[in-house]
């Protein structure tokens, strides 16, 4: 090419005309030659030929360019990119340079050995990514997994790989392009996640309480091994249900949402009872403790219901207060009947002594007489202890002759005013029950007095819908918000009696001054009110 450079230049042009024409046939022949590939050259205008060599060059400098720039990127990328042929050698392949950080390979280390990659995947995982890799290249479809795979110094490295084979346009498959993103630092996490999960969810099906996680509208999303033995239910028959789906009563329902409506608003946890329904159509008592689980991060909460199943300590209580109840109604009765009829025969004895005493005029008659009055003194305290210990007779309409001479007892010896009102009659057959809503009372009406210091006092039995309710409503000074919350002796106790007889208990204030106390109470069919029978019991 180096004569059209002479051709270009009209004084090397002149000079080069005339050494040919002292120049041999030889020297003839090249010129023509060069002449001849010259005209070719020639036959564009010298600005065309310099338009194009520019554009040739320009688009090879940003094919150069643009090549660069992808280059840069890929190897910019922290993931391992990857391309092979598959009807070609490794010469053609390319890994990017991430694979020595990632395994501890060089690129030139990692293709120079074909099966290098095989090689590498942990053995537990090799028969699985065959598989894969089988299926992708059967029918094409994109190969997205996770491999463990082993670096140079032993170190197990988890990589999640997206991969896609290109085919040529005849179908055959052309080559493989993927990248591989190391993902060992979230497997460890998920590990520990899970060995926490584990571990707290071993405790939970350990523990013997009743563990079941709501959501913040009651579905059930968590159910321990406690609750399915419990109910006989599984997880999966009960997950998103509402707790209160396996409620008994009515009441319990609206509590149960009560609380959780509360716990949402932030408000301060609340324990109470309810009777679950198994499986079996068996109820079980359970005493629930509620507390409210959130984050930060995350706005939905979740409410943690603890249970403890106390049927079995329920009914031990019940037997163990029936027992006394029925023990103290004997020994009331042998009081009654027996040493007081004794103590009666006695009194009798002793005053016909008197008189025959005083008839013969001896003048120790009136020692008899203190026997006679002392006697007398015995029977009346031992009709006391009978009526405490056995304050409700026997009878459908024990309970109101009892309450009714409580009233009267309360105005002679306190000198206030305590009456009571039962418009219809309430007949409660079950003497147990009878002698659990008197002691209400009995309790509600001394605290009024000794806390209160009211001067009015009713007691008030009513009935209606098979449910019977108990007031006993004062004008004292009214139940403290504290000490309410206090829950004394005296409150537990009467709230005891209340679910001893399947009742609940209400205290609350009474306006503005005073305060009632409510125990409503299932009635038996026989035990609801009649209007066959009179009413004496209305003062």
């Amino acid at each position: 090419m180096q004569p059209m450079a002479f051709i270009t230049n009209s004084k090397a042009q002149e000079e080069f005309e005339a050494d040919m024409k002292t120049a041999g046939p030889d020297v003839q022949q090249a010129e023509a030659l060069l002449t001849e590939l010259a005209s070719v050259f020639g036959r564009v205008q010298p600005d065309e030929a310099s338009d194009q060599l520019l554009s040739v060059v320009k688009a090879e400098s940003e094919v150069s360019n643009i090549e660069a720039k992808y280059r840069a990127l890929l190897e910019q990328i922290p993931a391992v990119v990857f391309m092979a042929y598959v009807d070609r050698g490794t010469s053609e392949a390319y890994v990017s340079p991430e694979i020595e950080a990632a395994l501890g390979y060089s690129r030139e280390e990692w293709l120079e050995d074909p099966v290098r990659w095989y090689d590498r995947i942990h053995p537990d995982d090799k028969q699985r990514w065959s598989l894969e890799a089988a299926e992708m290249f059967l029918s094409g479809k994109p190969l997205r997994s996770s491999y463990r795979v082993i670096a140079r110094d032993g170190r197990v490295v988890w990589f999640h790989c997206d991969a896609r084979m290109v085919r040529k346009p005849d179908g055959h498959p052309w080559f493989i392009h993927g990248v591989a993103f190391d993902i060992s630092d979230l497997k460890h996490t998920e590990r520990a996640l899970r060995q926490e999960r584990n571990f707290v969810s071993g405790i939970l099906d350990t523990v013997g309480a009743l563990v079941t996680v709501l959501d913040q509208e009651g579905h059930i999303v968590r159910f321990n091994r406690a609750c399915e033995v419990t109910t006989g239910l599984s997880f999966e028959e009960v997950r998103g249900k509402h707790i209160w789906d396996f409620f008994l009563l009515p009441e319990e329902v609206e509590r149960s949402r009560s609380v959780i409506t509360q716990l949402s608003a932030d408000l301060l946890p609340q324990d109470y009872q309810s009777h679950w329904v198994t499986r079996y159509g068996n109820n079980r008592l359970i005493a629930w403790s509620n507390s409210k689980l959130t984050d930060d991060d995350d706005p939905p909460h979740y409410i943690i219901a603890t249970g403890i199943d106390i049927t079995e300590r329920e009914q031990l209580e019940r037997a163990l207060l029936n027992v006394s109840a029925r023990e103290q109604r004997r020994i009331g009765q042998d009081l009654h009947d027996g040493l007081g009829q004794h103590l009666t025969g006695i009194a009798f004895m002793a005053k016909v002594h008197e008189e025959k005493l005083a008839n013969a005029n001896v003048a120790d008659f009136t020692d008899a007489a203190k026997i006679v009055r002392l006697v007398n003194e015995a029977i009346h305290k031992t009709r006391e202890l009978a009526r405490g210990l056995l304050p409700v007779m026997s009878d459908a309409q024990g309970l109101m002759s009892a309450l009714q001479l409580w009233a009267r007892e309360v105005e002679d010896v306190f000198g206030i005013c305590c009456k009571f009102e039962c418009e219809s009659p309430v007949l409660i057959q079950d003497n147990a029950v009878a002698t659990h809503l008197y002691h209400i009372a009995q309790e509600a009406v001394n605290n009024a007095m000794k806390h209160g210091n009211a001067h009015n006092i009713t007691l008030r039995l009513t009935a209606e819908d098979g449910h019977g309710t108990l007031f006993v409503i004062d004008d004292g000074l009214g139940i403290d918000e504290d000490q309410k919350t206090a829950q004394g002796m005296g409150l537990s106790i009467m709230t005891y009696r209340s679910s001893m007889i399947g009742g609940g208990l209400k205290v609350k204030r009474n306006g503005s001054r005073g305060t009632i106390v409510s125990c409503v109470f299932p009635l038996k069919a026989n035990q609801a009110a009649g209007s066959e029978y009179e009413n004496p019991h209305h003062s």
